[in-house]
């Protein structure tokens, strides 16, 4: 799709780039000229990321940091700042499980929350606090989704923290856009991940899923990493504070009950359902999903 290295000499951090989109993500950004900073908590699959990324000869390194702890993520960014700035972020780390809004104890929503909202705020201010500091222009990309303003039944922590993550970006689209700071948003529809499966309990539910989409596909990785990079270049230098959706049509469909099934589930089927960790992208056997 692009002719040049739009991304050339630009230093990027992306929180959880070392799977699933976000490794897409750095994937594309070193073939554009990137050096890439990835974090999240465990080291084993990060060393493994920049290990594969560094063989093709593509600049990249990696911090074990909780981003949800903002000593941690204040400590990884002044390490990161030694070398040279960032002159972008992705917020991309996130959990997620389905489950009875009502079954949630505190800890199980705080430890979504925490995540999505918090560690992207805590990952934001590091960042523009120091741009700022320095006079350096950046670029801030959040990876949200459509359940952010439409909402999304059974995964109310989620739906909850994308929406303030969502008004976090819109507002200081405002309030930094006159300091060279531009936010922009993405929201993907259904991208196949090893986490996102998890979300689909048998095939003939992600096929009715998948019905829903107007383009009757799901969408290519490739597809969201050229959205991205074009953000994050100078390409796109006017477009600040908006959020693009790519998911084939698909939240025009599907609106907050993108899991209808769910509806018909009785008790015995979501005790079958919170005896499978695997279900989950963030396990509901650990006790804080524990009601």
């Amino acid at each position: 799709m692009f002719t040049d290295h739009i991304l050339n000499a630009k230093k990027i951090l992306i929180s959880g780039g070392g799977t699933g989109i976000g490794k897409s993500l750095g994937t594309r950004f070193l073939e554009l000229g990137a050096e890439i900073v990835i974090c999240g908590r465990r080291e084993e699959v990060l060393k493994e990321t920049v290990a594969e990324w560094r063989k093709t000869g593509g600049k990249a390194a990696y911090f074990v940091c909780d981003i949800s702890v903002p000593d941690k993520v204040d400590a990884m960014f002044e390490e990161i700042w030694r070398e040279r700035p960032l002159d972008g972020l992705v917020n991309n780390a996130a959990i997620n499980t389905i489950a009875r809004t009502e079954t949630l104890s505190p800890g199980a929503f705080d430890s979504i929350i925490n995540v999505v909202l918090h560690g992207n705020a805590y990952c934001t201010l590091g960042a523009g606090k120091r741009w700022i500091e320095d006079n350096h222009q950046g670029t801030i990309l959040s990876i949200v989704t459509s359940s952010g303003w439409q909402g999304r039944a059974f995964m109310v922590p989620s739906a909850a923290a994308k929406a303030g993550v969502i008004s976090m970006m819109r507002s200081l689209a405002v309030e930094w856009g006159p300091k060279g700071i531009r936010t922009v948003m993405v929201a993907p529809g259904i991208f196949p991940t090893p986490g996102s499966a998890k979300l689909y309990p048998d095939s003939a539910e992600y096929e009715a899923q998948l019905a829903r989409v107007p383009m009757r596909r799901v969408g290519q990785h490739g597809e969201l990493a050229d959205l991205c990079s074009y953000l994050m270049s100078v390409h796109a230098g006017f477009i600040n504070g908006d959020c693009i959706t790519i998911d084939g049509g698909g939240a025009l469909d599907a609106g907050a009950n993108r899991y209808p099934y769910l509806q018909n589930w009785g008790p015995e089927e979501w005790e079958e359902f919170r005896a499978q960790p695997s279900r989950s992208v963030a396990s509901q056997s650990d006790p804080a999903w524990r009601s």
